[in-house]
């Protein structure tokens, strides 16, 4: 494990069911401090972890449900406040490759002030409907930042300088939800922060073993729509900066 004052882990957690301690005791692992912001879950699965505290861990519960980009906005300004310049987000249902923490908060301290992106690796367990997808929204993205952000806009295994991040979901109202990883991937290339991409595995865990997935095809879909909608038009009226929206 490696102990650091400026880089911590942020697991946001809503609902994961028991992955979600198999993701923290990895991530614990190889790194500390690691920061669990629970989104007002209701499947008790925070508890035992609150109940007896780690070394290194740290939990927030949140009483509802307010969204991943909420979540990581509540965790990443708390860290602010505490001295951390920069924050791992990673999923809590073991989507992300925890064997791959130290080797991006390496890359994040050799240029801090570039956010670490990761380029997922699908295996045959990902689904066609959601690969297919996503190849729509890395388009717009390409398109709205000049193909300067983010390779895999949807893909949230990143290392952000805290600053950056939370002044760029100041200016937006959006970006709280399931659009909170593509919207601040497109805000941050506006600002001006380089996009350093590394390639990292990424894992679709099955039902049988733990998976669970909140993704609702007609709402969030919509959402994503409405998002680029709204990124599109602020590109155009040149509004790429500025105050919220």
């Amino acid at each position: 494990m490696t102990p650091s004052t400026t880089h911590l882990i942020l697991i946001p957690a809503y609902n994961p069911g028991r992955l979600l301690e198999t993701s923290v005791t990895e991530a614990l692992s190889r790194w500390s401090p690691v920061w669990v912001v629970v989104d007002g879950s209701t499947d008790r699965s925070h508890e035992g972890m609150t109940a007896s505290a780690q070394a290194g861990l740290e939990v927030m519960v949140l009483p509802e449900n307010q969204g991943k980009g909420a979540a990581v906005l509540t965790g990443a300004e708390r860290a602010l406040a505490r001295g951390f310049t920069h924050a791992l987000v990673m999923d809590s249902d073991g989507q992300h490759p925890s064997s791959l923490i130290a080797e991006f908060m390496a890359a994040s301290a050799a240029d801090p002030g570039a956010v670490i992106c990761g380029r997922p690796l699908f295996g045959p367990d990902a689904p066609l409907i959601r690969l297919a997808g996503r190849q729509l929204s890395i388009a717009l993205v390409r398109l709205e930042t000049r193909a300067k952000g983010a390779a895999d806009p949807l893909f949230g295994f990143r290392v952000y300088p805290l600053r950056p991040l939370v002044d760029a979901l100041g200016r937006t109202r959006g970006g709280r939800r399931y659009d909170f990883d593509p919207e601040v991937a497109v805000r941050l290339a506006w600002s001006g922060v380089r996009a350093v991409n590394l390639d990292a595995p990424c894992r679709y865990v099955p039902r049988g073993e733990g998976g669970v997935s909140h993704f609702h095809y007609l709402r969030d879909n919509l959402r994503m729509i409405a998002m680029h909608l709204r990124l599109l038009s602020d590109l155009a009226l040149g509004k790429t900066r500025g105050p919220a929206a």
